[in-house]
């Protein structure tokens, strides 16, 4: 017997289809990352201007870098974030399309912070990839965009 393609809202077998628990449960889930993401990018804003210039020794040179620029950066676009996270928890029109850029816009942010809070950065990156992935995956028949 020929095995027929799988009925319009259903699953892969291996459960990652748009009806997928994964998916439509990682909506919610994703805008609490993005407000964890956005208050976690305000700490790293506070510190990259609190601490304002880092020292680097690179061989027999020493290297001055300022961090306020980027500490600005970072707390503006946590409180984007958040904003963001909680337009998503409450179904606001635009909201998942916004959250999709600003996670990538964050993902570019943290690599370039990479050298200078590598812990922070990874894991701000590791968060936002799921992000875009929940927003991206879930079924939008169910939500208002």
């Amino acid at each position: 017997m020929a095995q027929s393609a799988p009925r319009p809202g259903t699953t892969s077998p291996t459960g990652a289809g748009r009806d997928s628990p994964w998916a439509v449960g990682g909506t919610m889930f994703a805008g609490v990352l993005l407000l964890v993401e956005g208050v976690l990018a305000v700490f790293t804003g506070i510190a990259g201007i609190a601490t304002g210039t880092v020292y680097a020794r690179v061989g027999d040179y020493t290297f001055k870098y300022s961090v306020s620029g980027w500490g600005w950066i970072h707390l503006v676009l946590g409180v984007i974030l958040i904003l963001v996270g909680l337009g998503i928890l409450r179904d606001v029109p635009g909201a998942r399309v916004a959250g999709v850029g600003l996670a990538a816009l964050s993902i570019v942010a943290n690599f370039v912070w990479l050298p200078y809070q590598p812990v922070w950065a990874v894991v701000s990156i590791a968060l936002d990839t799921f992000v875009i992935w929940a927003l991206c995956t879930a079924d939008r028949s169910k939500a208002p965009l």
